[in-house]
Parts: C-alpha cells; sequence; structure tokens
C-alpha cells in the first residue's frame, strides 16, 4: 500500500502464466475514515439497543407480575357487594381472641361505640347520606389488602406489655413484608410519609370527609397531591412504627374520628 496525501494506493498482482499482472487501486482517504467511523458508530448503537430490548423486556416481566398480582386482589374485593355490610355483626373482639402477633397501630381515644348519643347519630345520619349521594367509585368498600384479620377495630389488650387496655381505631390485616396494597377508592393522596406509631404511612382523601389510612408500609408508592384510582397500587405491607410483625394497620376516617372500617367493606374475611 502506498501513501499520498488523498489518497491510499493499493497494488494488487495477479499471476497468470508466466505472466505477472499489477493493477493500482486508488481509495479516498476521507471517504475510507468515514466509513471506518460509521462502522464504529453502528456497533455502539446496535451494543445500546441490545441492551435497552434486554432492559425494557426485564421490566415488563416485572410490570406485569405486579399488576397480575393487583389485578387478582381487586378481583377478590368487589366478589361482594358493599351493600352487604349490615348483615355483618359488629360485636366487640375479647381478648381471648386477639392474637399477640403481627398487630400494632396507634392508640385512637375516640370510640364511636361509647361517644354520646347524639354525635354517634350525627356521625351514622353523615355516613348515610355519603352513601346515598356519593359516587361509588369513591367509598372505600374494596379490601386495601387480603388476609387475616389479625385484629379488629375496638377496645383490645396492649399488644406491647404492661397490662390495661387501649382502643385500636382499624384493622389489621396480616401479611408479608412487601405484599401489595390498593386503594380501595378514589381519592387524593394527602399524607405520604413517617407518622409515629403508624410508621411509614399513607392517607387518602375521597371527598366528603371521607379519608382512608394505611399504616407500618415497608414502602410508599405515592406522593402528596396525588390523583389515586380504585384499585390503583399504593405502596407495600411492612413492619415499620408502632408494630409486632409485617402486616397492614387499615383505617376509615370521617372526618378526624375513625369509624369501623366493615361499616364499608364486603364481608367475608375474618
Amino acid at each position: 500500500m502506498q501513501k499520498d496525501e488523498k489518497y491510499y494506493s493499493f497494488l494488487l498482482t495477479r499471476h497468470f502464466s508466466s505472466r505477472i499482472y499489477i493493477r493500482r487501486i486508488e481509495v479516498s482517504k476521507k471517504l475510507l475514515h468515514n466509513f471506518v467511523a460509521a462502522a464504529f458508530l453502528l456497533g455502539i448503537i446496535s451494543i445500546g439497543i441490545f441492551g435497552f430490548l434486554k432492559f425494557d423486556i426485564s421490566t415488563r416481566v416485572n410490570a406485569q407480575a405486579v399488576s397480575q398480582k393487583v389485578s387478582q386482589q381487586v378481583s377478590l374485593s368487589q366478589q361482594n357487594s358493599a351493600s352487604d355490610y349490615k348483615s355483618f355483626n359488629y360485636s366487640r373482639p375479647t381478648s381471648a381472641n386477639i392474637p399477640d402477633n403481627k398487630i400494632g397501630g396507634p392508640v385512637d381515644d375516640f370510640d364511636l361505640s361509647n361517644a354520646p348519643e347524639a354525635t354517634e347519630n350525627e356521625m351514622e345520619a353523615q355516613l348515610l347520606e355519603i352513601e346515598k349521594t356519593s359516587s361509588p367509585e369513591f367509598i372505600p368498600s374494596m379490601w386495601a389488602h387480603l388476609g387475616k384479620i389479625n385484629n379488629e377495630y375496638g377496645y383490645r389488650r396492649n399488644p406491647f406489655g404492661g397490662g390495661g387496655s387501649e382502643f385500636h381505631p382499624g384493622l389489621d390485616i396480616d401479611g408479608e413484608k412487601g405484599d401489595t396494597v390498593i386503594a380501595p377508592a378514589k381519592g387524593v393522596v394527602v399524607k405520604a410519609g413517617w407518622q409515629g406509631g403508624y410508621g411509614n404511612m399513607i392517607e387518602i382523601d375521597h371527598g366528603n370527609g371521607l379519608f382512608t389510612r394505611y399504616g407500618h408500609l415497608s414502602k410508599i408508592g405515592v406522593q402528596i397531591g396525588d390523583m389515586i384510582e380504585r384499585g390503583q397500587l399504593i405502596g407495600l405491607v411492612g413492619s415499620t412504627g408502632r408494630s409486632t410483625g409485617p402486616h397492614l394497620h387499615f383505617e376509615i376516617r370521617l372526618g378526624d374520628k375513625a369509624i369501623n372500617p366493615r361499616r364499608f367493606l364486603p364481608p367475608g374475611i375474618n
């Protein structure tokens, strides 16, 4: 190969009988350099596309697994109608049937069953009005997580020792760390973070004075101000805050007063 400033020259030889034939080929330096650069760039792009496709496929598989798990949970939650809640027996559980594991939650001073009659009647009238006038999509009538109920709404013995009893403002639903938690109704996130005994907590405003709380989460998947759809994945079960093991502490509130979540939830899970 011979070189000059603009071209590379290649001499090709070929033997034929007793003669040697020599052919000279000139290739533009600029053209050759551009070809090598383009080949290198094409290789880099190919590697990048292959890596992206591999990542995208992995991400889709993970997303589909979570979506399928949430869909199964939503389907099971909707098997019973929320209108059947009146058939549930609201008798207060005794200390003998309250397990010691996977429970917790904050202590609430307000017990609707011991509230003055006027207050209790007013709240019941509000709840009935909400049921009549609100869109069903904004009423928390689905289970946020499916599992054994370790602790009902109402009085219980102190799960952290020391004797005595305390008022538990929600339901403790058994689970494992990382289990999915979904929103049982549409609403707006008004709290998302650490909240004392709740640990990592989410609070959603569903309008008309109705709020739901989700406590002890291992992960919060929403932010304050987010618009939430019914059945949307919002967090993962955990054991943060005042808790004895992985579970979901679930509350429904009318204003700042806790009410029995079974007031709206479908029966069938005990």
